[in-house]
């Protein structure tokens, strides 16, 4: 069923089948009324990549998107708590890792009483875009993605005040980026969606990458402030780079005492997600959960 919203110009797919007066399961909206800011139309079709021969738990790729959306998903009406999460996917920019840092993560945050909205954002990197610094579109569409979620707040069933932003890799650089960056649109306004706050009121990040510069520090980007929503990290003391990016974030976040939260596993590498493990990183969405019924973004 496809229903045209007038005024907003989004179509909104109804992927479940709904029987007379059921709740709709899940909605699919397109982020841009037309072309995305910036898109050239210069990247072959979005397509699914063939899994890598060597992978035990394959990872489902998504590549060349040039059509942003986001897909919504409600829990069940008796446990849901009016909280909602943008879901950013790693990859490096190049791909979205869909499944277990997506559509997985939506299922996870439905069980909890979460609206779960995963965020299709644009990759890989244009051919003309500058390689020296993060790609902005990426920026343009996380805060796209937020400020329509939270305009229309109402009509999804969901607290404005309690909208989460959680990310993996380059999908936590862009959860970084998208909170630590909110007083100004990385494009012109579109509608009425662009009037509405895109700070993430709280941030998850999972093993976050690309955070530092050359020294170690902060990349210029990732602007921490006293404005900056609290955080959640998770990460594996056995993948370096998002160790560290996590650990002078948390640095910053202490300097402006911001809420955070970090939880460092002995093993675990890069990009566990959330694949099957019997090993303890593999507890880190119940310890979100516990922080987020802490911090109250999991009440009724």
């Amino acid at each position: 069923m496809r229903q045209k919203f007038l005024g907003g110009g989004f179509i909104m797919l109804m992927t479940a089948a709904l029987a007379v007066g059921a709740e709709p399961k899940q909605i699919v909206i397109d982020l841009w009324p037309g072309v995305a800011p910036g898109e050239k139309g210069n990247i072959p079709e979005e397509k699914f990549e063939a899994p890598k021969a060597n992978e035990v738990q394959p990872v489902k790729r998504l590549g060349n998107v040039s059509k942003p959306t986001i897909t919504i998903t409600k829990p069940p009406s008796s446990i849901d708590t009016g909280a909602a999460v943008v879901i950013a996917p790693g990859g490096g920019y190049t791909i979205l890792a869909w499944e277990h840092e997506g559509t997985m993560v939506a299922d996870w945050l439905n069980k909890i009483g979460v609206t779960a909205v995963v965020l299709k954002y644009r990759v890989p990197r244009r051919p003309d875009a500058p390689k020296d610094s993060p790609p902005v579109w990426a920026l343009q569409d996380a805060q796209r993605a937020m400020g329509i979620v939270r305009s229309r707040a109402k009509e999804f069933g969901v607290d404005p005040a309690r909208i989460g932003m959680l990310g993996f890799s380059a999908g936590g650089h862009l959860t970084a980026w998208t909170s630590t960056n909110t007083d100004k649109r990385a494009y012109e306004p579109v509608d009425d969606a662009d009037k509405a706050s895109c700070r993430p009121d709280f941030a998850v990040l999972i093993y976050p990458g690309g955070l530092l510069d050359k020294d170690k520090k902060l990349k210029a980007e990732i602007n921490v402030s006293k404005d900056t929503p609290p955080c959640f990290f998770a990460v594996a003391y056995n993948d370096d780079g998002p160790l560290m990016s996590s650990v002078e974030m948390v640095k910053a976040l202490r300097e402006f005492k911001v809420n955070a939260e970090m939880h460092v596993y002995s093993t675990g590498g890069h990009g566990f997600g959330m694949k099957a493990s019997d090993k303890p990183y593999a507890t880190w969405p119940k310890r979100c959960e516990e922080w987020m019924q802490t911090q109250g973004y999991l009440k009724k």
